[in-house]
Order: structure tokens, then sequence, then C-alpha cells
């Protein structure tokens, strides 16, 4: 006769309430902790990089650079702080405690709508500078993006405050065991986060990319039938080349945000319960993938990055007025 083995207790000495440890196998949980790891621990190097540069060199304090600055700081506490907590959550017992479950929840909830709220402000960014570039130095400047950048984390923090109350006041309080860490929320509220956090922004998105590649290809095929004699001329058009190219790599950004994102919102109206569902852990690690991926397209098309990056690695930076240094 064939004895099924029980899956150990996360905490021995609750026999009665506490919760079962997974039952994967040791060798996938060893690779799927690997994996993981390795990708958080690139999230943060990746988008740490990017803060030294934005936040050291003065020639990267432009209004464009400010919002990619708050959305890798949102993406670099994605790879150090979510990352590993979901690993621990999805992999293992939840050892850190009721609070620290509450805590990881209100954490996740901030600094994803933090992100969201940044590519809208990328979006905006990018509308004005193509569809209306004689007032954008007036409009898009580095004191306003300041505030829309102070305004949308203070959006972030003040919504899931109210969204997430429950489990801030009763810690634990949808765990139905030791060594859990859930959050459910009911029907109306999700459908509304939905709407907040998901289609309104993309919405918002789409419309203004849309209207941007409209008029990013009007202005590429009048560059191409223009021909240039004067030096002042010239110089405008390489104005517009380089605020081409920035529409450009920034609607790869918000695409590659749309590809990472999306898959878990759909996850979400055919799961009830996405974020307590085991099979989902899969599409939420993609939805943090994003964070991962950001930093990445920046080495790929912004130069800046790359020259920023040198001077990071050989330890430039400590040199005296190495924040003067032009690295565009």
């Amino acid at each position: 006769m064939e004895i099924q083995k029980v899956p150990a207790l996360c905490f021995p000495q609750f026999l009665n309430s506490s919760c079962r440890k997974p039952t994967l196998h040791w060798s996938k949980a060893v690779l799927l902790n690997i994996v993981f790891s390795c990708i958080s621990l690139l999230t943060a190097a990746l988008n740490l990089l990017v803060i030294i540069s934005v936040s050291h060199f003065r020639k990267l304090h432009t209004p464009s650079n400010i919002v990619l600055l708050s959305l890798a700081v949102s993406d670099f506490l994605v790879g150090l702080l979510l990352m590993p907590a979901e690993i621990l959550r999805s992999t293992t017992c939840w050892v850190l405690g009721d609070l620290m479950c509450s805590v990881y929840w209100y954490l996740t909830g901030n600094i994803i709508c933090a992100s969201i709220g940044n590519i809208v402000l990328i979006s905006v960014d990018r509308y004005v500078a193509i569809c209306d570039p004689l007032h954008y130095r007036t409009r898009i400047t580095v004191k306003r993006t300041k505030l829309s950048v102070c305004l949308c984390w203070f959006y972030a923090i003040f919504y899931w405050s109210l969204y997430i109350k429950n489990i801030l006041i009763e810690p634990g309080r949808y765990n139905s065991c030791y060594g859990e860490c859930m959050f459910v929320s009911s029907d109306i509220a999700g459908i509304i986060d939905l709407f907040l956090s998901f289609i309104v922004p993309v919405s918002v998105i789409i419309v203004l990319y849309m209207r941007v590649f409209v008029a990013a290809v009007s202005q590429a095929r009048a560059m191409r039938s223009h021909v240039t004699s004067v030096t002042l001329q010239h110089s405008s058009n390489q104005a517009k080349k380089s605020e081409l190219k920035a529409a450009r790599t920034l609607g790869v950004l918000v695409v590659v945000f749309l590809s990472c994102y999306s898959p878990f919102y759909c996850y979400y109206l055919a799961e009830e319960n996405v974020v307590n569902d085991p099979s989902a852990s899969t599409v939420i690690i993609i939805f943090y993938i994003n964070s991962c991926l950001n930093p990445l397209i920046y080495a790929l098309f912004y130069p800046w990055f790359r020259n920023a990056v040198k001077l990071i690695v050989t330890l430039q930076v400590f040199k005296h007025n190495s924040c003067e240094a032009n690295i565009l």
C-alpha cells in the first residue's frame, strides 16, 4: 500500500492553524528562486545606474529625464523590495508576519500605481514636445515636472491607503492560516481599481501616442522633402530629429509597458482571486519584469545612458566637477 507524503507545516507549533508548505519539487523551487533572484538583482542594479546618471550629471536635468528618474526609482523599488517578497510569497511559506504582509501589499500598490502615473507623464511630455514644440519650453519646465512627479507619488500613496485600509487596520485579515499572505478586494473595489489603475491611464497613453505618432510621421515626411541650405534651418532640423528619436524611444517604452501589464489585468478579469492564485505567479513576475526592461531600453536607445554608465563603472564620477561632464 502506497503511503502519500503529507506536506510539512509552515509553523509546527500551530498544529490546527498552520499552513502547509508548498509542494514544489526542491529542484524546481531552487531553479525558480535562482532565476527570479537574478532578475531581481539585475532590475535593482540597472535602475540604480539610471538614478545615479540622471541625479549626478547636470546636463541630464531636463523635464523628460526627471520623469525617467521617477520611473527608475519605482522600478528600483520593484527589484529591491517587491520581487524578493513575491518570490518568498509564491515559493515558500510567508515567515515575515502579518504586519509585513500588509506592508508588502501597500508598497506593491503604491509603487505600481506610481509607475503607471510616470508612464502617463512621459506620454504627456512627448505629446507636447512633438505636437506643440513652440510652447514646449514654456509649458514643460523642470519646476512643473517635479511638481507633477510629486503629485503622482502623492496620489499613489493616498489612493492605495484608501484601497487597502482594511488590511492596514487589521493585518492578516484575509489569511486563512499562519504562513500565508493574502489580500482580497471586493468586486466593486476591484472594478474601480481596474478602471483607475489600468483602463483610464492606458486609454490616455494610447490616445496621446496615436496623436504623437501621426505628428511624428508628418514631421518626418516634411523633413525628408525639405532641402536645407541655411545653418539655422539645419540646426532646427537636428532638433526635430532629436525629438522624433526621443518619441520613438519612449514609444517602445510604452509598448513594453503595455505588453507586461496587460496579461496581469486580463488575468485579473478572468480570475477573481488573481493575487492569491499560485498559478498566477508567472503573470505577476511578467508584470514585474517590465521594471527590468525599462533600463535596457535606455541602454539601447539613449547614448547618454551608455556614456554615463561608463563613467560610473570606471568610478570617474568621483572626480572633481564630474557632474559637469558633457555626456550627451
